[in-house]
């Protein structure tokens, strides 16, 4: 884990060190290891390459990346058709590679990374429909590039232009339809269905991301995108025991990627890229400087968004491992020159990243599009079924800086069916009375029916965001922070709003049936 906090500190991904661990093990290494299978490297990178996205997918927020769907969609398409053509045009006349070995490289630097570019982000708090876009984006296009490369790889002559369209139209629309469909019926499934163990619960949700991605190669479609997909919706789904689910599914993201990432720098052989240093750098450039840019302000031109936005994603391009595993597919197939298009990948990949990573922070900031930091934090809610008795139990854990902080537990007005059972303060769990004043650090344990389940997780988050009063004066208190809480929040707290009134209601009418049962009896 050196390796982790090394680059934490420098601005650089991760997968830069965990390749030099891969080089300095191989030839020309301290350990000379003889590594040169690149058919089995690609089948390991394929399957680490399934648990990432997996891995993305379940960390993506749906009411982030809802309103930068479309822009996404059509960077990950058209974009990819841009940067494709332009960067085999610039290895193709600055290079001199044939047209097969420079559409190759042009489809297999077209991915982006979404590990790399938000290891070197994640410090720098941007607007969500920027992080979005690349979350999005990079999710995306690993389908469309995958089938390019297989189809730029195939001994023989390459299919016209609208055969290969066609292609990747239909597989991604089975991809996304098989994706969808898993995603659901599984969330459904896990979501109704009582695991005998909660340590059950992150490992069904691994496998039916992973069966997605199955489901989809057996069918001729995008298993890449339906495994993402899948994950995207499981992840938004609510699901049992979720917190150990996500840092179950970061885990294995992890080892999938370090696993890879050595993997790939033990098959380079290191004196053969010298070689092709400049040829690496001068399509890196066509990529970085012409390609990328262009790929950007095309695809997002109907899209209103202003120009310092553009300019960040168009330097936040950056490519990770999914690029090297894709120069292996060339390998594989026998194709003429295949390993001077590795060496050309691997060389730009490394050298750019160099140069991308640390600036990456710096741009943000200098453009002035870095969010406001401040932002409340939401709360850890885990829930656990309790199947026989048609309840759920939350556990809530309060951040230190959420606005529950202050709020007395009768003041928290849960709907009808809900009740605050436990609090654990400081190592020390007792029963709260509704005088009990919450602190940051605490963890409660709220049990609540079946059909309250919902509209009580809303109005906890409500409150997380704008303290006691959320929900009657808006999420934070006034109009424009219950605007900023979505349409789907916004809807959630008029459900427990109407919740809390009926009850008021409710209890006006007992008292004035009591009042009337009384004067009639004297």
């Amino acid at each position: 884990m050196a390796a982790v906090r090394i680059s934490s500190r420098s601005g650089l991904p991760s997968l830069l060190l965990y390749l030099g661990i891969g080089i300095a093990m191989g030839q020309d290494g301290f350990f000379d290891v003889k590594f040169d299978n690149a058919e089995l490297t690609q089948v390991i990178g394929y399957a680490a390459l399934v648990v990432i996205l997996a891995e993305g997918g379940l960390g993506t927020k749906w009411k982030e990346i809802k309103p930068a769907l479309p822009a996404a969609v059509v960077l990950s398409l058209v974009g990819v058709g841009v940067s494709v053509g332009v960067t085999a045009a610039g290895a193709h006349y600055l290079v001199g590679l044939e047209w097969r070995q420079a559409l190759i490289i042009g489809a297999v630097v077209s991915s982006t990374d979404a590990a790399a570019v938000f290891s070197v982000l994640r410090k720098v708090p941007l607007p969500a429909r920027i992080t979005g876009v690349l979350e999005a984006e990079s999710g995306f296009n690993d389908a469309p590039v995958v089938i390019l490369v297989v189809a730029f790889s195939t001994v023989g002559p390459v299919d016209s232009w609208y055969v290969l369209i066609g292609e990747i139209a239909l597989e991604l629309a089975i991809g996304a339809a098989l994706g969808i469909a898993v995603g659901w019926l599984g969330s459904y499934g896990l979501r109704h269905v009582a695991l005998p163990a909660s340590g059950l619960y992150p490992i069904a949700v691994m496998a039916i991301a992973v069966s997605a991605y199955a489901a989809g190669a057996m069918l001729h479609g995008s298993g890449f995108l339906a495994v993402y997909l899948a994950a995207m919706i499981l992840g938004n789904a609510k699901l049992p025991h979720w917190p150990a689910t996500r840092g179950f599914a970061d885990g294995l993201g992890w080892l999938a990627q370090i696993g890879m990432f050595v993997l790939l720098g033990l098959l380079v052989t290191p004196h053969d890229l010298l070689d092709d240093f400049w040829p690496a750098v001068v399509v890196g450039l066509v990529l970085t400087v012409v390609a990328r840019p262009l790929e950007v302000f095309i695809s997002l031109a109907p899209f209103r968004l202003p120009w310092q936005e553009k300019a960040l994603m168009s330097w936040a391009g950056l490519r990770g491992a999914v690029p090297i595993i894709l120069a292996t597919i060339p390998m594989v197939s026998g194709i003429e020159g295949s390993t001077r298009v590795f060496n050309i990948v691997f060389v730009l990949v490394v050298v750019y990243t160099l140069i991308q990573g640390p600036t990456l922070p710096w741009l943000a900031k200098a453009l002035k599009i870095a969010d406001d930091p401040s932002d409340a934090a939401d709360l850890g809610i885990e829930s656990a079924p309790l199947e026989r008795l048609r309840g759920h139990l939350l556990s809530v854990a309060i951040p230190a800086e959420s606005k529950m902080h202050g709020v007395e537990v009768g003041e928290l007005r849960l709907p009808a069916g809900a009740a605050v059972t436990l609090v654990v303060r400081e190592n020390k769990s007792f029963v709260p009375a509704p005088a009990t004043v919450l602190r940051r650090g605490d963890e409660l344990l709220v049990v609540t029916t079946d059909p309250v389940r919902d509209a009580t997780e809303a109005r906890l988050r409500a409150i997380g965001e704008g303290g006691k009063l959320a929900g009657w004066l808006g999420s934070g208190g006034n109009a424009a922070a219950d605007a900023l809480a979505g349409p789907h929040m916004s809807n959630a707290l008029k459900a427990v709003k109407k919740l809390g009134r009926t009850d008021d209601v409710k209890k006006q009418e007992d008292r004035d049936r009591a009042a009337r049962d009384a004067k009639a009896h004297h």
